[in-house]
């Protein structure tokens, strides 16, 4: 079994970058920005419980990172960098702690490390349930009209909010709620200490209005990206901005290339 996606192409020789989108979004997430690195192959995934890959169910991180790399290897994808999203930033650290074959660098933007303690992670597995439940039973509109008023959200007008919520109501809620407990934080490893021994390029891009995030940013040893004008979910609210920023990190990676 692979994950759906679509692809971009670009130049021979240069390394391919893998986009992996939020919880609730697809492989449309990343388009814009990748429009704007037209030179690298590239390649939008849906996740687990997601647009085209909305019939695939996962019981954790291992079950979707060896999804991932089946879906690679069935690509031929064999020179990439990683870039995620929240959800897809975590599942990207989770993958690129797995010392994948092929993986060249990694670029997160908005995502967690993983939780510290026990009574966190119980809070967290508490909330994760309590959101899931709502998912499965409850209009997807009624549900993200409350999702996005969460405090990391607290940057969106009110007009984002409104589009965001529209687009994110065509999911299946069911898919949704299985995925969040799946992938829940509660379930996530704390990755701080095996990213610290990475030996690929780690950069941590954050908007500079998610003060969340930002402090997060200052626990990994990662290069540190500012997006302006931007909360939680900078490569929506300032793609250009997160192509530029991309771009340079890409840029400096040259040498990568053969």
């Amino acid at each position: 079994m692979i994950l759906s996606g679509k692809t971009r192409a670009g130049k021979p020789g240069f390394p391919w970058l893998v986009f992996l989108h939020g919880f609730s979004g697809d492989s449309r997430e990343w388009q814009d920005v990748g429009a704007q690195l037209p030179d690298y192959p590239q390649l939008h995934l849906d996740l687990p419980g997601h647009g085209d890959s909305a019939n695939i169910a996962v019981a954790g991180f291992d079950e979707v990172s060896q999804l991932l790399a089946d879906t690679l290897i069935s690509y031929n994808i064999l020179k990439f960098w990683l870039v995620g999203y929240s959800l897809g930033g975590r599942i990207a650290m989770f993958h690129a702690c797995q010392h994948p074959v092929g993986l060249i660098g990694l670029i997160v933007e908005g995502g967690h490390p993983g939780l510290h303690d026990e009574p966190t992670r119980k809070a967290r597995a508490e909330s994760d349930a309590q959101w899931a439940e709502r998912f499965r039973r409850e209009p997807l509109e009624n549900v993200f009209s409350a999702w996005y008023q969460q405090p990391v959200f607290a940057a969106l007008q009110e007009t984002e909010r409104d589009a965001l919520v529209a687009l994110r109501s065509q999911n299946n809620g069911a898919a949704l709620g299985a995925m969040l407990q799946a992938t829940s934080l509660a379930q996530q490893p704390d990755l701080r200490a095996a990213l610290r021994a990475h030996d690929y390029p780690f950069h941590y891009v954050y908007g500079e209005h998610d003060d969340k995030f930002g402090a997060i940013a200052t626990e990994l040893t990662a290069q540190r990206h500012v997006i302006p004008n931007a909360g939680h979910n900078a490569h929506r609210e300032n793609p250009a901005a997160v192509a530029a920023c991309l771009a340079q990190i890409l840029r400096l990676r040259i040498k990568d290339i053969p």
